[in-house]
């Protein structure tokens, strides 16, 4: 099984290939991240890095058995004991549940790990696969927004039932 990891210097390599190998994947449902985002790519990932280390914000990749990435989640801009959580799951891992139980996870290591009580998260309209991970995933929609100027959804999920009764040890 998969197993997800809190970024760190040394995956930036399997990352930006991850990156390169779904780029075409990923715009068809997302805005793509344009050539900007490969050509400093060593930057952005040492920034995201210093965002993880301040605590505003929570990387992950998702490693395969042979070192692989397989994907990312992602909580940023947690503040107020709530985070925004981002996803994306390799074209080649897609539709297997990966993506399902790496959102559950990240959601026990939100409460857990992170002290976080809500997660909020949003998808377009047109990527029906997302939304389907949210809603197993337990998050419910709260309204509606705009999403790189596609019509979309926000959702948000309580962490509750993911946090150890105090006393108890934290899974994690």
């Amino acid at each position: 099984m998969p197993e997800i990891q809190l970024l760190r210097p040394g995956h930036a390599p399997t990352l930006l290939a991850f990156e390169q190998e779904n780029r075409a994947y990923f715009a068809a449902s997302v805005p793509d991240r344009g050539d900007d985002y490969f050509a400093h790519f060593e930057e952005r990932h040492r920034a995201r890095l210093a965002e993880q280390q301040a605590g505003i914000c929570y990387f992950h990749v998702v490693v395969g058995a042979e070192g692989e990435v397989l994907g990312r989640v992602n909580l940023v801009d947690v503040a107020d004991g709530a985070a925004e959580l981002g996803y994306r799951i390799a074209e080649r891992a897609a539709g297997r549940g990966l993506a399902t139980r790496a959102v559950r996870e990240l959601c026990d290591l939100a409460a857990n790990r992170y002290g976080l009580t809500h997660l909020r998260a949003s998808s377009t309209l047109d990527n029906a696969a997302s939304r389907a991970v949210l809603a197993r995933s337990g998050f419910t929609v709260v309204g509606e927004r705009q999403l790189s100027g596609q019509p979309g959804l926000s959702y948000l999920r309580s962490l509750a039932d993911f946090t150890a009764p105090p006393g108890a040890p934290a899974d994690c």
